[in-house]
């Protein structure tokens, strides 16, 4: 039975999110990709708020390829982790592999201070 990329997507996205979750002392970095932008948060689950996020959506220094503005976006993260205080955070891939931009933004983050 063949399922379709977005189920099989949410399907992986259920396992991974049945094991980690984001507290106040260790809050979830959650990475979203479509097609053209990319999106992270900094997510406490605990009371269900989003303490910090990034996007290439309507950011000025994206320029380049998908990767290079992946990277931007982590640094731009885990900068306004700083500021808020975060320095150690669950690294949630969201289904998606850890590969190309997914990757790129996660070790742009930990360039830029945050522990994942």
């Amino acid at each position: 039975m063949a399922f379709s990329k977005t189920a099989r997507r949410a399907k992986i996205k259920r396992r991974i999110r049945k094991k980690i979750s984001g507290t106040p002392n260790m809050p979830r970095l959650s990475v979203f990709r479509s097609n053209k932008q990319i999106y992270a948060q900094i997510i406490d689950d605990t009371t269900g708020t989003t303490l910090v996020s990034a996007s290439s959506y309507k950011n000025k220094a994206a320029k380049g390829s998908k990767s290079e503005v992946a990277a931007i976006v982590g640094k731009e993260v885990a900068e306004k982790a700083k500021k808020a205080g975060i320095e150690t955070v669950v690294f949630d891939r969201n289904g998606y592999l850890y590969h190309g931009r997914v990757k790129s933004l996660a070790d742009s983050a930990r360039e830029g201070g945050l522990k994942l």
